[in-house]
């Protein structure tokens, strides 16, 4: 794996860094193993018929299920936010060791958690692109979510066989080093396609875009600056991606604790992430379809 029998880091992981460092993201390759994957798949099984069963987007607090009425496959869950905190699978997966060896070495070792995230794209799905965005502009509001440069990973989990075919990670290499644009307004990224017009209308070259290519089981890390999007998936299989994004704790006033000083963190009462009324209308309660 990334780390050597001493705890020394491995030239694969070495490499991921730097390229992380240098372009604003990286992969680390085999990260989880067949059993993994296979626990993984059974819990997005678990969770996306929990999903269907609901009927409709729903709110439980912070865990939050987004469903939409897709014009060739009807309904569909897009993605589930905070399923960790009702399936012990995802809760596990959230702090393993093999997630903090990546982040340790970027952003230390007493971490926040600010997202943890299942998406979906099934196969012939019309609505799945995810606009070109940096996920700095969600880290509201600005002044709880600080140094944001140095202390913010997103990571991604590939859980099938991902690519362009069926609607993988596409990212703008060194675009973490632009600061913060300003995109064109287009509505909620979850709602636009993934459009090189976009990036042209910020003076950016469409054609220094870099698929990411992963196999089940591999990492994919960026910056909160890296521009990135995924398009739609014309392949004949999933493609499931769990996200996991994390904060040194000092520079996030929001979050769950992951880990303290590398030890791992359970989840107990849900607190304030990004869910601006959880303590005023926590929930349960089904939100209407123009509204989700």
């Amino acid at each position: 794996m990334q780390q050597s029998a001493n705890g020394s880091i491995s030239p694969d992981l070495a490499g991921a860094l730097a390229q992380y460092r240098d372009l604003g993201y990286g992969v680390v390759r085999g990260v989880f193993g067949p059993r993994d994957v296979a626990a993984l798949t059974q819990a997005f099984e678990r969770i996306y018929a929990q999903g269907l069963a609901r009927g409709a987007s729903y709110r439980d607090r912070n865990v939050y299920f987004h469903l939409a009425d897709d014009p060739v496959l009807k309904q569909i869950v897009r993605f589930v936010q905070w399923p960790a905190y009702i399936d012990p699978i995802l809760a596990a997966y959230r702090t393993d060791t093999r997630l903090l060896d990546i982040m340790a070495p970027l952003i230390g070792r007493d971490l926040k958690q600010i997202i943890n995230q299942m998406h979906w794209k099934p196969p012939g799905a019309a609505r799945a692109d995810f606009g070109y965005h940096q996920d700095v502009h969600f880290r509201r509001p600005a002044e709880a979510y600080r140094d944001a440069g140095n202390s913010y990973v997103q990571t991604m989990i590939a859980v099938d066989p991902q690519g362009p075919e069926n609607g993988g990670l596409r990212v703008y290499p060194g675009s973490h080093k632009l600061g913060v644009l300003a995109f064109p307004e287009r509505g909620r990224i979850m709602d636009a396609d993934m459009s090189e017009d976009d990036l042209l209308a910020l003076g950016l070259d469409p054609g220094k875009l870099v698929d990411l290519e992963l196999a089940p089981g591999d990492v994919a890390f960026w910056h909160l600056g890296t521009i990135h999007g995924s398009g739609a998936n014309t392949a004949p299989i999933d493609r499931r991606a769990y996200l996991n994004g994390y904060v040194t704790a000092a520079n996030c006033d929001r979050g769950e604790w992951a880990w303290r000083n590398g030890a791992p963190c359970a989840l107990g009462e849900p607190v304030l992430v990004h869910y601006e009324d959880l303590f005023t209308r926590p929930g349960p309660f089904i939100i209407d379809a123009d509204q989700a």
